[in-house]
């Protein structure tokens, strides 16, 4: 089996449905998957630095949970990157993370129409991965094809909105775990 490692860089996840439901349908279906919860585990925004780059050194697929944030990674995912991504362990020529597999999963608020050339941001949503594209590579990792749900929007939260979010969510959460599941009958070396 290959060590699967999920850092959840929500800022809030206690006022989150998609995200939070996402980690734990994850954490249901792949029980032996290391889920990292920045907001629980530093709440104070101050990292364990070595503790952080240890469980990306045992890691063999790294997935970033996050809420897309004025179209990219949320504060406290970012500060989390600029922190323990540095160079030396991350990229350089003593690079310590070469060859793991990075999946990006994500949900948005704005509905999947926005995200066209045609649509209200001008843009498709791979556009918007360049920067990670440019991360993984600089870092020597594997990019794998982004697993996200548009739609999850904070506002107007209503019982039934909350109940549609979930289920987006659930479904979200079964594309993840299907494109984890090769790896936890996976030997490393395989």
């Amino acid at each position: 089996m290959q060590n699967i490692l999920i850092i959840s860089g929500h800022p809030e996840l206690t006022h989150s449905i998609a995200n939070a439901t996402i980690l734990d349908e994850v954490a249901t279906a792949l029980p032996d998957a290391e889920i990292r919860r920045l907001d629980w585990l530093y709440p104070d925004g101050k990292f364990n630095i070595a503790a952080e780059q240890e469980s990306l050194l045992k890691a063999d697929v790294v997935v970033w949970q996050f809420p897309f944030h004025w179209y990219g990674l949320p504060g406290l995912m970012k500060q989390w990157l600029d922190e323990v991504f540095v160079h030396g362990f991350a990229h350089g020529s003593t690079a310590k993370l070469r060859g793991k597999k990075l999946i990006l999963s994500f949900t948005t608020g704005a509905p999947q129409e926005f995200y066209t050339v045609d649509g209200f941001f001008g843009h498709a949503i791979e556009e918007y991965l360049i920067p990670f594209k440019t991360t993984a590579r600089l870092c020597n990792l594997e990019l794998l094809a982004p697993v996200y749900t548009c739609g999850i929007s904070y506002a107007d939260r209503d019982a039934d909105k909350i109940a549609q979010q979930k289920t987006l969510a659930r479904q979200h959460a079964s594309r993840l775990v299907g494109m984890l599941k090769p790896f936890v009958n996976k030997t490393e070396g395989e």
